[in-house]
């Protein structure tokens, strides 16, 4: 089947099977998510998939009572030519764009995108970080933004994991000199923050001292991969901040309150910088961070209060498949969004063992052989800070044997 013409076949069906999505909910649940169970005992929607790719199928669920408009692409795990890779917008931490721009710009050699959404959220607002996303992201195995919170990531297995991820990221020199640091982000007075090429032309940040770290000879260097650890010589050491950061440069920034609590080192110094987490990264080729986990080994999570709606974008995956889904939101008489609550159980009727929400609102993109499938609530495709995109890696000539 073609691309094309799998697409033009896609159906929406709303089967009745009584064994499908039967919500089980506490009698604490919210108003919202008791509305959603309603819905869905009552409905029973069964995706019905189309083949879109080899290993690719795709299926939008359009449920009249809510509504809902639900966009869902599953991939089949035991296609080894099917992979996960990240893109960063503009190609550094401080840049926007839309997903579409980024599948475009994503290097041939990477192989043929067939789908993609979008990623982590990040700093939305105008200023001198925007666009810095909010978690890690791994790009080809270049770390370009340190873990905050939790993620997805594919393990050196290539098993797809969902999880909290910590930085366990230190510097240590001459003197005691030794100081915790966060990665490509926003630094305050009292924080170390490090900088690499991929933060961009310089730091951006203001007062402080910066320690200018080039390549000391020994062990690994440039670009910086998650979990290990570089020794480096202090070429510079600059006040005032905003140092320009070159192609084979690393800058340490201090924060004015926390440099002047500490020995720096000086010029010509030697010092360590480790970058582990936990668990480790190591090995790890792509990572994107992301928002609540939905759903954990088959359980899904909790949470209390009231839970709004909002358009989401969420990743799955059980031993078969993993899932890129999309429900559109904020959008009257076509889909009205979900809640925590309701999207676990919406990756639980999929099939899934596991599941996170990713940004959502207006950046909810899922874009699929050359189209957007989805109804972005902005009324157009948003500029985010990075996407996770499916690449077929097989060549022509392999895909026709």
């Amino acid at each position: 089947m073609s691309h094309s013409a799998g697409l033009k076949g896609l159906v929406v069906s709303r089967l009745r099977l009584s064994y499908l999505w039967v919500v089980a909910l506490s009698v604490a649940a919210t108003p919202v998510a008791m509305s959603a169970a309603r819905v869905f005992a009552q409905t029973d929607v069964l995706p019905q998939y189309a083949a879109a790719s080899r290993g690719l199928e795709y299926a939008h669920l359009s449920v009249v009572d809510g509504p809902w408009s639900i966009h869902i692409v599953r991939i089949d795990r035991g296609d080894n030519a099917l992979e996960f890779v990240s893109a960063l917008a503009q190609g550094t931490v401080y840049g926007l764009a839309t997903v579409r721009r980024q599948v475009e710009a994503l290097p041939k050699e990477l192989g043929r995108p067939v789908a993609a959404v979008n990623a982590d959220f990040f700093q939305i607002r105008p200023g001198p970080y925007q666009g810095d996303p909010t978690g890690m992201h791994v790009v080809e195995g270049e770390l370009v933004s340190g873990p905050i919170g939790t993620g997805f990531w594919i393990d050196p297995a290539a098993r797809p994991r969902i999880g909290a991820v910590y930085p366990r990221f230190e510097a240590a020199g001459p003197a005691g000199f030794h100081a915790s640091f966060a990665f490509n982000q926003d630094r305050s007075d009292d924080k170390a923050v490090l900088y690499a090429p991929s933060m961009g032309p310089s730091t951006r940040t203001t007062g402080g001292v910066e320690l200018v770290l080039a390549h000391s000879g020994q062990g690994p260097w440039l670009p910086l991969r998650a979990g290990l650890q570089y020794c480096a010589r202090v070429t510079a050491v600059r006040h005032g901040g905003d140092s320009p950061i070159d192609a084979d440069t690393l800058v340490l920034s201090l924060g004015p309150t926390l440099a002047a609590d500490i020995n720096v080192p000086a010029e010509g110094s030697i010092i360590s910088v480790s970058m582990r987490t936990a668990p480790s990264l190591e090995g790890v080729r792509t990572a994107i961070g992301g928002g609540a986990i939905l759903v954990k080994d088959g359980k899904a999570g909790t949470w209390g209060g009231r839970q709004p709606r909002h358009p989401r974008t969420v990743l799955g995956f059980n031993r078969e498949h993993c899932y890129l889904v999309v429900v559109d939101g904020r959008q009257y008489g076509l889909s009205i969004g979900m809640s925590y609550p309701e999207l676990a159980e919406l990756m639980l009727g999929l099939g899934c063992t596991d599941a996170i929400n990713l940004d959502g609102g207006g950046s909810s993109t899922l874009w699929l052989l050359g189209k957007v499938m989805n109804s972005p609530s902005d009324g157009r495709e948003r500029a985010v800070a990075n996407s996770l995109i499916l690449v077929d890696t097989k060549t022509d000539t392999e895909s026709s044997e």
